[in-house]
């Protein structure tokens, strides 16, 4: 590897002198930022959480995003380790946070970590991540990038409001790590760290103290995380990482890296994390994951992850996973203080995120899944796909059968195994435990009706009981 390179940009007016770098946690000096800043808005959103270094830098953060100092337009990046196929809720706030900074304009970067997902990010564990094989991690990193692009799109699609936006670029850090040799990345970068701060990290003095301890390759990660912000520094000019909470140690890492290659100061804003009812952080590794990728977690089961928010918990949601100005966020709680029982933030909360996650399609599934499942809609269910079908239902079980002329509802019910033979699966139907397309039949007898208990699509909803659905679809109509 060759040295690293020593590109530095100055941009717009320098100001102050050096000194100890910190973290503001609480306000932004109205000076630079102005009561409507891009910093200030989304602090006040409750969407930007911490901000690194504080003060003592060239350059304040504010100044950067600032329009009249000539520092416009500015680059922001933030990463996703594939450690799984898929993004899930708690990747939300961060992404949102790039494409706020691009709708003011600015250029932002989602970084898929195919070369540092190999190490696994120790920061907010207790335990070593499970170690993922190459071919594991480049299937993973395809999912991502394709998912990201996809939500890129749809905000590009969806969300437009007029003002001329930035980019928005997904990259891999493998394509620069796959071109290093181990002794020369370590001679060339690791004489720029310093043991005592890498310890002094909290996520490391955690694990150190953990009855499992740390491994090198999880100490290691962070030195790559800073060299990810040199890299995109020098070759895209970004000088802002955005991240999760947990991410403010890794940041500093990179800062202090830069900052010490080039003595230009570079910046970190962080999101907070979103818990369950529990305070358990959502994510893949505590089992609670609401993944965003479909064959995962489907449009209707995102819809309604947001639908069922709490009252006290709505109104925080709104401001931090939808792109509503606030004055509008203010007009629909006052609504739902008059018809509580409307749930109109939640159900707006829920369509706003759906459709950016998963476009104005995967809304319109998940409506048309809530009206068949929970409003027993029949016009809702003829017009559902086989795949709408199989993610509202998911433990139904699904049939394939021809009908035979004067086929009956008994002959249905024994064809998709859905009653036992004899005189008891009888006298299910007509007990009236059987319903077919959310219609109770109790003759036995009855010949299926195309129209009624064969809808437009070709499918019948089978339900046994109050909970054993079956899904079948007739062939050669």
């Amino acid at each position: 590897m060759a040295a690293p390179m020593f590109r530095c940009f100055s941009r717009g007016r320098w100001f102050g002198s050096p000194g100890t770098s910190g973290v503001l946690f609480l306000g932004l000096r109205e000076a630079h930022s102005g009561a409507q800043g891009l910093l200030a808005v989304q602090k006040a959103r409750g969407l930007f959480k911490e901000f690194f270094p504080e003060r003592g830098t060239k350059i304040e953060l504010p100044e950067l995003f600032d329009r009249g100092t000539g520092n416009f337009p500015q680059t922001i990046y933030c990463g996703f380790d594939p450690t799984a196929d898929s993004l899930h809720v708690g990747h939300l706030l961060a992404l949102l946070g790039l494409f706020h900074f691009q709708r003011a304009g600015h250029n932002v970067i989602a970084l898929v970590g195919g070369a540092t997902a190999r190490l696994g990010d120790p920061s907010g564990r207790t335990k070593e991540r499970e170690a993922l094989g190459a071919e594991r991690v480049r299937s993973n990193a395809r999912a991502l990038r394709q998912g990201l692009e996809a939500m890129g799109a749809n905000h590009q699609q969806l969300f437009a409001d007029g003002r001329p936006w930035g980019s928005f670029t997904v990259l891999d850090n493998s394509a620069w790590y796959q071109k290093q040799h181990l002794v020369d990345f370590l001679s060339a970068v690791g004489g720029h760290f310093r043991m005592g701060t890498l310890l002094s990290r909290l996520s490391v003095q955690t694990r150190l103290k953990s009855p499992e301890g740390m491994s090198l390759a999880e100490f290691f990660y962070q030195v790559l995380q800073a060299y990810d912000f040199y890299y995109l520094f020098q070759h895209y000019g970004c000088r802002v990482q955005l991240g999760g909470s947990d991410q403010l140690g890794n940041i500093m890492s990179g800062y202090e890296f830069i900052h010490k290659l080039t003595g230009e100061d570079v910046f970190g804003i962080t999101v907070p994390l979103i818990t369950s009812t529990t305070g358990a952080k959502l994510g893949k590794s505590a089992g609670n994951a609401v993944w965003l990728n479909r064959d995962k977690t489907s449009p209707f089961e995102l819809y309604q992850f947001f639908v069922r928010q709490q009252d006290d918990l709505v109104e925080r949601y709104l401001k931090l996973f939808t792109f509503l100005p606030l004055p509008e966020i203010d007009h629909i709680m006052q609504l739902h203080e008059k018809e509580p029982e409307k749930r109109g933030p939640q159900k707006r909360l829920a369509a706003e995120v759906t459709k950016l996650v998963h476009g104005q399609e995967g809304l319109a599934s998940a409506k048309r899944c809530t009206q068949a499942l929970y409003h027993s809609s029949i016009d809702a269910l003829e017009v559902m796909s086989d795949q709408e079908l199989k993610e509202l239902f998911k433990e139904a079980s699904f049939s394939e059968l021809v009908l035979d002329p004067g086929t009956s509802v008994l002959d249905t019910c024994r064809k998709a195994n859905a009653i036992p033979d004899g005189p008891r699966g009888y006298r299910m139907i007509t007990e009236g435990g059987v319903s077919i397309n959310h219609r109770q039949v109790t003759n036995p007898e009855s010949v299926l009706v195309v129209g009624q208990h064969i809808l437009k699509n070709g499918l019948s909803l089978l339900k046994i009981g109050k909970r054993n659905f079956y899904i079948i679809k007739w062939l050669q109509l």
